[in-house]
């Protein structure tokens, strides 16, 4: 059985600075078009696009000077919007376009040439041949993937295509698996693994928590000066930061797949809500808790597992660093934070605290999977019988 997989490539274009300036004319005349169209869209409350267009479509060809496909993309953008508003139950209200806006169809408003070029339409000049960065997306150009439709950007004066690729692959099939990884996230270990055969592994966080120290220490000095210039600073630090953890968490989830073998079920933690739990930390400490990004980590590994054919699931992780995995008793006093140890009360099995959590996700996988699908045995108490440390 098949499924679709998609994930998205940001892909960087080689563009002269004539160029650029045309594909920014562009994106300001596709922002104004969303504009309008979501004025419409606000008074007619009306998100059938034949319907939309029969009302909007000569106005936006006419006097917004919109191509026919261009004209047609504005109105799925600013559709999906809405809709997107609308399923998140917000209020409805005017969708404003601020930042530029820019969506292009593939093989219709976009497509590639031959000379390993990208030609992209614009809006006063016809189509303009852009060459790309082929480094770290070559395996996506094969017939494997499909794109679809892209969106443009300009940062820091660079442009970037950000194109959802599709892939087919085979569904996961439980009945296949044969290991079991549980996985707990921490701060000093970004993440610890839990196998079938006893195996651990630990990813460590201590350098990535104080590389983050000295980027908050040097954001408090920063503020300080309140000068423009350090308001400039500030803003580069911070997307610095978010490149660098982002490279972190993508270098963590490949290793952490690939540490795996095949057709195995990661147990990851649900951690939706953690935000309001670690803002009860010492205040000091507060920052690294509450911005760590835990789901960030969690959507890579999950996708990079369905695309190795393997899969990843979230639980609940409640009681999974009191609980101990050996006879089950639970008390909070089983856990010694700021040791980061474990000592049972109840039969005195020791290890580290992080391993104790992955290790009770491991319990929580072998229950969803069964132990006739995995042939793991267990005891006559119904714990898994676990290797010792």
């Amino acid at each position: 059985m098949k499924q679709n997989t998609t994930i998205t490539a940001r892909i960087k274009l080689y563009a002269t600075k004539e160029q650029k300036t045309l594909i920014q004319e562009t994106i300001s005349a596709y922002t104004v078009a969303c504009n309008y169209i979501s004025g419409v869209v606000f008074e007619s409350k009306q998100l059938i696009q034949p319907k939309l267009h029969t009302v909007s479509y000569p106005t936006l060809r006419a006097d917004y000077k919109m191509k026919s496909q261009m004209a047609l993309s504005v109105m799925r953008t600013v559709i999906a919007r809405y809709r997107s508003a609308k399923s998140n139950k917000h209020q409805w209200d005017l969708i404003n376009f601020n930042r530029g806006e820019l969506d292009l169809v593939w093989n219709r408003d976009y497509s590639l040439t031959k000379d390993g070029s990208f030609s992209l339409i614009t809006h006063t000049s016809g189509r303009i041949k852009i060459p790309y960065e082929t480094k770290g997306v070559e395996k996506y150009f094969t017939d494997e993937w499909s794109f679809g439709t892209c969106k443009v950007l300009i940062k820091n004066g660079d442009l970037y295509l950000h194109i959802p690729i599709t892939k087919e692959i085979d569904k996961y099939d439980i009945t296949t698996c044969n290991d079991v990884v549980g996985v707990d996230f921490g701060i000093n270990f970004t993440a610890v693994s839990y196998s079938s055969i006893g195996k651990t592994t630990f990813f460590k966080g201590r350098h990535i928590k104080d590389k983050r120290s000295q980027f908050i220490k040097t954001r408090k000095e920063l503020q300080m000066r309140g000068t423009a210039s350090s308001r400039r600073r500030l803003k580069k630090i911070g997307q610095r930061e978010t490149r660098w953890m982002n490279d972190v968490n993508h270098c963590t989830s490949k290793a952490l797949v690939a540490n795996c073998k095949d057709k195995a079920l990661l147990v990851l933690e649900d951690l939706h809500g953690v935000r309001t739990a670690t803002e009860k930390v010492c205040k000091r400490n507060r920052y690294l808790s509450v911005s760590w990004a835990f789901f960030d980590l969690r959507q890579k590994i999950e996708y990079k597992a369905e695309l190795a054919g393997k899969k990843a699931i979230a639980v609940d992780p409640k009681y999974t660093s009191q609980s101990c995995p050996k006879c089950g008793n639970t008390d909070r006093y089983n856990r010694d934070k700021r040791n980061h140890t474990f000592k049972c009360k109840g039969c005195e099995y020791k290890s580290n605290d992080d391993r104790i959590g992955a290790m009770n996700l491991w319990n929580k996988g072998i229950v969803f999977v069964s132990k006739e699908t995995i042939g793991i045995n267990f005891d006559s108490t119904g714990q898994v019988n676990i290797p010792t440390m």
